[in-house]
């Protein structure tokens, strides 16, 4: 099959819009990773070295309250650090807003589908105070900027980023023969989660060649990378391991412990044969299909190998497959995916969603995600989300996109349009006699519209 606009942009993008025209070929569709990021300068998100300034703040603020606690002036500096998490609270509900509007307005959605998916891919989370709001600040910073390079640099970016090493507690391990170790027996102990993590998860996958040596060995080497609010990314010698680690089979560091040490891993680790298997089955499983074809996933592995991971041409080889473009066994909308496509096809306004308090967007977004099984931004763990159809085709999975489908939409746009339009508008050429028929003779304008973006043709990619 050749390049289908219609299906480019349901599979590969953000949805069809009504106003905006569909990419007329592979190469359009992909010029659009390297075009001004016009989304970003509409509706930004704030960068994490930019947020990273909070949490100095609070640092000092907290360094000041703990001198002055039991005093008029210490209750002073109590409530200017409770205002300092709200106002991330709120910023926080402030790039949900942005998340979802660069979806509906984007001319080159298959941007906004690739940060989605290394965001998952490279799933992180802040714990608890000001770095809890830290994920989109990350995404902004680590993931968009290097998604449509070469892998090694997304991958080095991402797993030293300051909220992975908080988040696989990277900051809590010291080397069993470091100077803090040594120093203080009992205090410091090797933490074996971010190797463990880079191993499984970012490159080689679960069934990777590799052992548990390894996974020892990488997260000695990695020791010594940590992070303070102040400075940000740090490699602290004093954590570090001293000497060679052998992973797979290979000799990294030495003596003298340097962040080097772990950048050179890492692009080892990119261009690992094992690396382009488990992430060609990714990308043709997460935009294709639950059980991809074996020759898509054949080709997409062959360039990723080609290229060390060059990521514009391996998206080039997705694109260019014809089994990218089969209607055998296609995936199921993930539930962002589904309320932001339908907010694409609706054509929401940026002051409608922009203006919502936090309440509200918890009621029209956040809550109803949760419903659906997607906790916006609070991970179940570090696997991210399910790719398997049958995690969102639940009873409870499907009753609440119907809730949010009849009733959220009149809450987003003043004047519904249409439902018999809203058939062409949402699914141009997919549209079928059923689910036209149904819009048609639905009660109400907002039923018609529920009617479409519950069927089978909106739902599946």
């Amino acid at each position: 099959m050749s390049f289908d606009p219609i299906l480019a942009e349901i599979r590969f993008g953000c949805g069809l819009s009504p106003n905006i025209a569909p990419s007329e070929s592979v190469g359009e569709f992909l010029a659009g990773l390297d075009r001004p990021d016009e989304m970003a300068d509409r509706f930004p998100i704030e960068s994490f070295p930019e947020f990273r300034l909070r949490m100095v703040k609070r640092e000092e603020l907290q360094k000041e309250f703990r001198k002055n606690r039991g005093t008029d002036a210490g209750e002073t500096l109590r409530k200017e650090i409770r205002l300092l998490k709200k106002q991330a609270r709120l910023d926080h509900w402030t790039w949900m807003a942005s998340h979802v509007l660069r979806r509906t307005h984007s001319q080159t959605p298959f941007k906004e589908r690739i940060e989605g998916f290394w965001a998952d891919h490279f799933t992180t989370a802040g714990k608890a105070g000001v770095i809890r709001r830290g994920v989109s600040p990350f995404v902004e910073s680590a993931i968009r900027p290097n998604m449509s390079g070469n892998f090694s640099d997304l991958l080095i970016a991402s797993v030293t980023h300051p909220l992975m090493v908080h988040y696989l507690d990277q900051d809590r391990s010291a080397g069993p023969n470091s100077r803090q170790a040594k120093k203080k027996p009992g205090k410091f102990g090797l933490n074996e989660n971010l190797a463990r993590e880079i191993l499984e998860l970012h490159t080689l996958g679960v069934d990777g060649p590799y052992t548990q040596g390894d996974v020892r060995e990488l997260a000695e080497l990695l020791t010594g990378l940590t992070f303070k609010a102040n400075k940000g990314r740090h490699f602290q010698k004093s954590l570090a391991e001293p000497g060679e680690e052998i992973v797979l089979g290979t000799s990294y560091g030495g003596d003298k412990p340097h962040i080097r040490d772990i950048h050179v891993v890492l692009r080892d680790l990119a261009v690992h044969p094992a690396t382009a298997r488990h992430m060609a089955t990714k990308l043709a499983t997460h935009f294709v299909s639950d059980r991809p074809d074996p020759d898509l996933v054949a080709a997409i592995e062959r360039v990723w190998r080609d290229s060390d991971g060059e990521l514009s041409v391996v998206y080039e080889a997705m694109l260019r497959h014809p089994m990218a473009w089969t209607d055998r066994n296609p995936n199921f909308k993930q539930p962002f995916e589904f309320v932001s496509s339908a907010a694409r096809a609706l054509n929401v306004h940026p002051r409608t969603v922009q203006s919502l308090t936090e309440k509200k967007m918890r009621q029209r977004f956040f809550d109803p995600l949760r419903l659906m099984g997607h906790i916006w931004q609070r991970p179940s763990g570090p696997d991210g989300l399910d790719e398997d159809d049958s995690a969102w085709i639940t009873p409870q999975g499907m009753a609440a996109r119907l809730q949010w489908a009849v009733i959220v939409p009149s809450l987003l746009v003043p004047q519904l349009p249409d439902p018999r339009e809203f058939v062409k508008t949402a699914l141009g050429s997919r549209a079928n006699d059923t689910v036209r028929f149904a819009a048609g003779a639905a009660e109400s304008r907002a039923d018609g519209i529920g009617l479409v973006l519950i069927s089978p043709a909106f739902q599946r990619t």
